[in-house]
């Protein structure tokens, strides 16, 4: 398993308090409680989000925190949203992505529209952020920090599951590019980092954009995930399999 620590056996790679981070999808069930978990470490944030109105309840208790209502499906969202995070803190050590959709349906009848929408959302929004992202994480090494893009994928990207085609084909493309990536930034001191858990209870499933959710197991906590994927953050791992979230992980 790539870059996973044993448990209790390593300080803190990357220190938290102090550092801008940018978080997309930042409302939603993973983004928000990762952003009151970067709060508490006392990260500085720029959090991102599609309604403006769900954006502004969002607990960060004590951070200084922007907050930019932005829809990254269109061309120039990313490079907006990092202009933000360099605007208010001057810096961006960081970036969390939360944002995702979810459709259900037999791989041979997705519309072109719901595929389309999975794509963009899903795979070309990480891919666009972190291209504009780049410049500042670069100028973040340069200075001595530990800058990451640390990407919530999804299970479906290891295990394809029928009626999910769709959804798993738009994570795997994305797992794909995190792998490559890695290995392309490590040698300028950017660390990405692919979390693929297991499904959990942030009521995505009940939100698609296209289907209804087959019979689904209960999903782990939305807050135990969040944990898990700030601790590897802080702990300088570059790979969250699927496997990492159970017990022991």
């Amino acid at each position: 398993m790539r870059g996973r620590p044993r448990q209790g056996s390593l300080a803190l790679v990357t220190q938290l308090a102090g550092r801008s981070v940018l978080v997309t999808g930042a409302s939603g069930g993973l983004g928000a409680p990762i952003t009151r978990l970067l709060a508490e470490r006392g990260a500085r944030l720029t959090l991102v989000g599609r309604d403006a109105e769900r954006l502004a309840a969002v607990a960060a208790p004590g951070a200084a925190t922007t907050r930019v209502a932005l829809d990254l499906r269109r061309a120039g969202a990313a490079e907006r949203a990092v202009q933000a995070a360099l605007h208010d803190h001057a810096a961006v050590d960081g970036v969390v992505v939360a944002a995702g959709a979810v459709a259900f349906g037999p791989a041979t009848e997705l519309p072109d529209d719901v595929l389309v929408e999975l794509f963009t959302l899903n795979t070309l929004a990480p891919i666009r952020l972190l291209r504009a992202a780049v410049p500042a994480l670069r100028a973040s090494a340069e200075a001595g920090h530990e800058p990451f893009f640390c990407v919530l994928s999804a299970v479906v990207a290891e295990q394809p599951v029928a009626g999910m085609a769709g959804y798993g084909a738009s994570k795997a493309a994305l797992t794909s590019f995190d792998s490559a990536a890695a290995r392309e930034l490590r040698r300028v001191g950017i660390r990405v980092l692919d979390a693929r858990p297991p499904h959990t209870e942030t009521g995505l499933a009940d939100r698609p954009l296209h289907g209804s959710a087959p019979r689904l197991p209960q999903g782990l906590s939305p807050e135990d995930v969040a944990a898990r994927v700030v601790a590897a953050i802080e702990a300088g791992e570059r790979d969250l399999p699927s496997t990492a979230f159970g017990p022991g992980g």
